[in-house]
Parts: C-alpha cells; sequence; structure tokens
C-alpha cells in the first residue's frame, strides 16, 4: 500500500493513510460495516450495513480507496468513483473507537488532492436527511445540496485546479497570468502558511494588472489600495490575519471599494466569505520535501461567475 499521509493523533498514536489494494477489501468491508452499523436505525437501512467484500474490491478496481491506519489498524476509509470530470464519494467510515480524532476529515482531505491532481472539477456524494450532523460536517466542508429525492441529499463541491510553481518567479507569472482572468468586482481569498507565497502571487496579480506602488503584506495597516495606470480595475490587497470575524473586516468598509476593484485577502478563510457570494479560493503549500522549493497553487472556483471561469483558471 502507498503511504499517503501520516500524522500524529492527539493521544500520541500514529495516523497513517494509505491508498489500500483489492487485497485489502475483507478489512475494508469489515471497517464500513462496522462504522454504519454504529449509527442510529433508518428505514430503509443503509446499503453499507450489506457491504461485501466483493462489492468492495470491484469498486476499488474501478476507482480507488483511501484507508486510515492507526498503529497499523484500520480505523476508517473512503471510496472514491470516478466518471469523467465528476467523481463520486462513498462509504466514509470511521470505526466507532477511532471517532472524533479528525479522522474523517483527515480521509476526505487526502481523496480530495487525489482527484484534484488527476484533473477532476467536482465531486459528488449522498447524504440522508435523517442524519442532519452528517449533513452539515459536509457543508463544512465546502459542499452544498444540489438535488433532493425523499430523504436522500446529493451533496457537490467544485475542486481545486492545481498549478506548481516551482520558484518564486513562477509563482509571480502564476498571479500575472491570473490578471488575464479577474475583472472588477471579483474578491479572491487566499490562504497559505507564513512564507507559502501569497504576498508573492499578489505581487504578479498587480503587475498583470498595472497597478500603482509596491505590492508588500499589509499586515501592519489591514489593506492597501493600489489604482490601475492603464484604466483597468484597482487592486485592494487585505490581510485579514489579525481579524477575528467577518465584522472585523466589515470595518475597512471594503464594499465602497468592492465593485470597482480586484480584492484579495490575504488569511481570509473563514471571515472573507461574506464578501460575495461568488469568490476564487487561493491555497498555497509547500512541497512536502524540505529540499523542493515548489509551491503548489490550489484555485478553487465558487459560484457561477469563477465556475464559468474553470478553463481560463486550467490554463494557467
Amino acid at each position: 500500500m502507498d503511504v499517503l499521509a501520516e500524522t500524529l493523533l492527539g493521544d500520541g498514536r500514529t495516523l497513517t493513510i494509505v491508498e489500500p489494494t483489492t487485497a485489502d477489501a475483507d478489512a475494508i468491508c469489515g471497517v464500513i460495516r462496522e462504522a454504519f452499523g454504529n449509527r442510529p436505525p433508518v428505514d430503509p437501512p443503509p446499503s453499507a450495513l450489506a457491504e461485501t467484500p466483493e462489492h468492495v474490491a470491484a469498486a476499488l478496481a474501478g476507482g480507488f480507496g483511501v484507508l486510515a491506519l492507526v498503529n497499523g489498524t484500520p480505523a476508517g476509509v473512503v471510496i472514491v468513483s470516478v466518471d469523467g470530470p465528476v467523481a463520486g464519494i462513498h462509504r466514509v467510515s470511521v470505526r466507532p473507537g477511532f471517532q472524533r480524532q479528525g479522522i474523517a476529515s483527515a480521509l476526505v482531505e487526502v481523496a480530495l488532492e487525489l482527484l484534484t491532481a488527476r484533473g477532476v472539477a467536482a465531486v459528488e456524494l449522498v447524504a440522508r436527511a435523517e442524519f442532519p450532523q452528517v449533513v452539515a460536517w459536509w457543508r463544512r466542508h465546502g459542499f452544498i445540496e444540489v438535488d433532493r429525492e425523499g430523504t436522500s441529499l446529493t451533496l457537490a463541491r467544485q475542486l481545486p485546479v492545481r498549478v506548481a510553481a516551482p520558484t518564486a518567479e513562477d509563482t509571480q507569472t502564476v498571479g500575472r497570468r491570473l490578471a488575464a482572468v479577474v475583472r472588477a468586482g471579483d474578491v479572491i481569498i487566499a490562504s497559505g502558511d507564513l512564507g507559502a507565497g501569497k504576498t508573492t502571487l499578489t505581487q504578479g496579480l498587480g503587475a498583470g494588472l498595472a497597478v500603482a506602488g509596491a505590492i508588500i503584506s499589509p499586515t501592519f495597516v489591514l489593506s492597501r489600495v493600489h489604482p490601475s495606470t492603464v484604466g483597468g480595475p484597482a487592486l485592494v490587497h487585505v490581510d485579514a490575519y489579525r481579524l477575528g470575524s467577518f465584522a472585523e473586516l466589515e470595518d475597512l468598509d471594503l464594499e465602497v471599494s468592492l465593485d470597482d476593484s480586484v480584492t484579495l485577502v490575504e488569511w481570509g478563510a473563514g471571515i472573507a466569505e461574506g464578501l460575495a457570494d461568488d469568490y476564487l479560493e487561493v491555497d498555497i503549500r509547500r512541497s512536502l520535501d524540505p529540499e523542493d522549493d515548489t509551491r503548489w497553487i490550489f484555485l478553487t472556483p465558487i459560484g457561477e461567475r469563477w465556475t464559468a471561469a474553470r478553463p481560463d483558471l486550467e490554463a494557467l
């Protein structure tokens, strides 16, 4: 089994996430049955309770799985099907003794990253309305309801476009190319660790938009307005690192310039989403190899405006 990720749980045990093979079908079937059997009964009962190793093996052969091991013991699983640009998430399961430790979130995050690397555009799943806490959990992970049939809800979300930036200059180049995609009124929410390259990307965006002024981190002034030198939209560069809520962001009076500018908010995840119904999420991550300086830029379109612009993002 290929190791996809590894971390420590809060109790000191090691969580290892691997990609299983069909030889692991028996163990996976046991995890699924135990996890779904621990849920309150519903009518009709979930088909997962009758899961078989043969069905699991066929699902893995047609798609792939993500298996969580805690100190080597199977603890959780996600099975993924892929049908062209759309993927399906199935049988999200964590055994009762391993729940409430973030294992399901870790599994889904790895599964979504694998799908992003494969160029999949969107993912969907079916959840039962009888389990509102489960539906709420998926909503917190960016899924929205797109269909409903009886008590079965279809939830879906767009997946990021992944762009490699081996050097800081490449990160700036992505920003300059993004400038050809944005227009007045657009909101960009940028995330990433310290030094990941959020400001570097913004510098490229500003160069592409031909705005005035040096673009540096606005940490201490919270926001800077860079007017266009060519009659285009201004760039409003915001740093939300010291802000704790959308209300504090509103105090910056960004709505005054929102319609006429491109607004980029660093550290804006969880805070700046209220600025617009449509926005572009940008998440910049370093390579896991300390010897590799590559940044991976994940661009997630939110809303109709950015979903329509996905082909342009894929061309970056």
